[in-house]
């Protein structure tokens, strides 16, 4: 039938796909020397770079030489914070004179420079959680699926991503991961103790977190097959996991190999992969082989300040997709440092394949416009076939 190869009930053959959806399936695929997908994390540096002699009237991507998409994203499940519906609102909580305390839109008190909300790590002060009783009168009713406003936009939403399905896009949906939608709710040290002293409040979270995720992709694969269920978890700091991995198992995966389990089971396309993306902070390493335990394919975005080297993580896991770990400290050393390191990195890792090279987090200020350029040009001679 026609509609076997339309992206939703059957892959698009690679001659129809866009360059730029082939480019990123050949990296998800692992192929090696595959030319190496360009893209970059973000960036806190553009201001400094226009006063540099960045041309301010050229996009970013026809400027650095970075590809068009090869993805695109289905959101309204929350990323760095639950996906609130409604949020709550943001307001002033007190005047400190060159700071202020704000309540932002997940329910905790932030301590923020006076209008200034980027740009920095700001302060949590507190968070909405403290109890079973905090948690239904402030947060649970917010997470409700059946929440009409949640699903407003919804046909839009999904002829948006139909249209990207049909060139061959990897479709990927968005979610809070559960470690960092639970230090959402409760905050990093208080969540601690909530895993030791009340168990039941931490299971009755992950449930409403299942339940709302499960309700709204379930919506999404109505129209769409998935190709990718992609987590924001930052479950490590700079020594390894911010919690046990007997917690992690206890308290986080028997809710992923459910949402995933159901995922799976509603493909339109009953042949299609569907790729587990983590994202976490920190030193990662130790927590890989869990989360591959549970269909982890894909990993982001390897902090080398925390000691991830991808060439190294690259040789113990082959059969892992590597996106991040260039060292952005490098970036600031000048165009001899940073050549020493592209030679030293980009070649292995094109031939691995399985490597997209962005910075591990935003390219920082410290990082002069003409050293990120060349840079850029360096990582472009990887960019096409041998």
């Amino acid at each position: 039938m026609a509609y076997k190869n339309d992206g939703i009930r059957g892959m698009v053959p690679a001659e129809k796909m866009c360059e730029n959806a082939r480019k990123l399936r050949d990296t998800y695929k692992i192929k090696p020397d595959a030319p190496l997908f360009q893209k970059e994390f973000g960036f806190l540096s553009l201001e400094a770079w226009k006063k540099q002699g960045m041309p301010k009237d050229v996009p970013l991507r026809k400027l650095f030489g970075f590809d068009e998409p090869g993805n695109h994203y289905l959101t309204g499940l929350g990323w760095c914070e639950a996906g609130f519906m409604p949020a709550f609102p943001e307001k002033m909580i007190e005047d400190r004179g060159v700071h202020e305390v704000i309540q932002d839109k997940a329910g905790r008190y932030v301590l923020y420079f006076k209008g200034r909300r980027s740009g920095f790590m700001p302060e949590y002060l507190d968070h909405p959680v403290k109890d079973m009783k905090t948690w239904e009168e402030k947060c649970k009713w917010r997470l409700n699926p059946e929440t009409p406003e949640r699903y407003k936009n919804l046909q839009e939403t999904l002829g948006k991503a139909k249209k990207e399905a049909a060139t061959g896009k990897i479709i990927s949906q968005q979610v809070v991961g559960g470690y960092m939608y639970l230090r959402s709710l409760i905050g990093p040290e208080g969540l601690l103790y909530k895993f030791y002293d009340e168990p039941e409040l931490i299971h009755k979270c992950m449930k409403t977190w299942l339940e709302l995720a499960d309700a709204v992709i379930s919506k999404h694969q109505e129209q769409v097959s998935l190709d990718e269920f992609f987590i924001a978890e930052d479950i490590c700091y700079n020594k390894g996991p911010l919690i046990s991995p007997e917690m992690i198992k206890e308290f986080l995966f028997p809710y992923y190999r459910q949402l995933i389990g159901n995922i799976k089971s509603r493909q339109l396309d009953k042949n299609r992969h569907l790729y587990f993306q983590v994202d976490t902070d920190g030193y990662a390493p130790s927590v890989i082989p869990l989360y591959m335990d549970i269909g982890m394919d894909v990993m982001s975005p390897f902090e080398a300040a925390s000691g991830c080297d991808v060439l190294e993580i690259g040789r113990e896991f082959p059969g892992m997709v590597i996106s991040g770990g260039i060292d952005k400290r490098i970036l600031a050393k000048g165009k001899d440092a940073i050549d020493r390191y592209i030679d030293h990195v980009l070649p292995a890792m094109k031939k691995r394949g399985g490597y997209i090279p962005t910075c591990d987090h935003d390219v920082p200020e410290e990082v002069p416009y003409e050293d990120y350029f060349h840079y850029r040009k360096r990582c472009l001679e990887f960019a096409g076939e041998k």
